[in-house]
């Protein structure tokens, strides 16, 4: 079979699309044939060997999201049947074989059901993505119905998730793009406001869409360049979770203690198993409604990947990028 293989460290280079020895799977395991996968940021980072998260042994076939249908499963396994469509997020058990892969093998207790409403494409954007957006909102910044939430970066795979969250519940859903196709975007997928992302120059305008007051949650996801921004935005008693950041800030914690504002940080790693068992349940509920429809971005080939990691980190892209095997 086909996958991508890396066999040193480095950067996108070093993806290598070959044939390989295709897995076999254990008792407790199932092969799932992959006909979508979600490609993250997260990926990129693994590739430097640098990552503090994960440090894969060499080789290694990357990826953590996507979504197929089972294949064959182990003798332990009575969850699932030959035949089920499914999606998988690997992030709980990293060690798990990667999915930029025609088939992979993966523990059955970290695949769940793909809704017949929901495409395979749309399932492989539900791993970190849809986790990541539940968790920051609803776990970490316990948000609200009638409360209001700034989102950076909304037109991501997180952001265009976690703004259908906090919509589905009654949030006002405020996000951020560098584009004017991007702000339409956010418009699009249901946002109550879209502005560029914050500065120095448009605070008022923030002001603005909350009534003077800021608003109750910021979630956060370059921390190094925006924190003590959001720090005045915010409102009193706010919370702001920190999902990412690439260096350090200097920052005055007068602008926190003066307010009594909460600097949260989210990190799906720090999972217990209630929580994971609370968001699959809720993402699966999201999905089967209609409450979420993840955005799709471009879809290329699964010999493609070196172009798709080569515009990643630098793109200001729509939706999920989705490799096809």
């Amino acid at each position: 079979m086909s996958a991508v293989v890396v066999e040193e460290f480095g950067d996108y280079h070093n993806l290598l699309y070959k044939e390989v020895t295709e897995p076999e799977i254990d008792r407790n395991q199932v092969k799932i044939k992959m006909e979508a996968v979600g490609v993250n940021p997260n990926e990129s980072y693994v590739l430097t060997g640098n990552y503090n998260l994960y440090i894969p042994e060499l080789p290694f076939t990357p990826g953590f999201d996507g979504a197929g249908v089972i294949e064959e499963i182990g003798d332990d396994v009575s969850n699932f049947q030959v035949g089920d469509r499914v999606f998988v997020g690997t992030f709980r058990k990293i060690n798990q074989s990667g999915t930029y892969a025609e088939k992979v093998v993966v523990d059955s207790d970290i695949v769940l059901p793909l809704p017949d409403n929901a495409s395979f494409e749309q399932g492989a954007a539900l791993g970190i993505p849809g986790f990541t957006a539940y968790h920051i909102l609803f776990q970490r910044a316990n948000l609200k119905p009638g409360e209001t939430v700034f989102i950076h970066g909304a037109t991501g795979g997180v952001g265009t998730l976690a703004v259908q969250m906090a919509k589905s519940i009654g949030a006002t859903v405020i996000g951020t793009s560098s584009t004017e196709e991007g702000l339409q975007a956010i418009l699009d997928n249901g946002a109550d406001y879209a502005m560029n992302h914050l500065n120095d120059n448009n605070l008022d305008q923030l002001n603005e869409y909350t009534n003077g007051v800021g608003p109750d949650v910021i979630i956060e996801f370059l921390a190094n360049k925006n924190l003590e921004l959001d720090l005045q935005a915010i409102k009193t008693k706010g919370r702001i979770i920190v999902v990412g950041a690439r260096d350090t800030i200097e920052i005055s914690p007068r602008l926190i203690l003066s307010r009594n504002i909460n600097v949260l940080g989210a990190s799906l790693p720090n999972l217990t198993e209630e929580d994971y068992t609370e968001v699959s349940a809720g993402i699966i509920a999201m999905l089967e409604h209609g409450v979420i429809n993840p955005v799709i971005g471009e879809c290329v080939p699964l010999r493609e990947v070196q172009k798709v990691h080569e515009d990643l980190l630098t793109r200001s892209g729509n939706g999920k990028s989705i490799l096809k095997p």
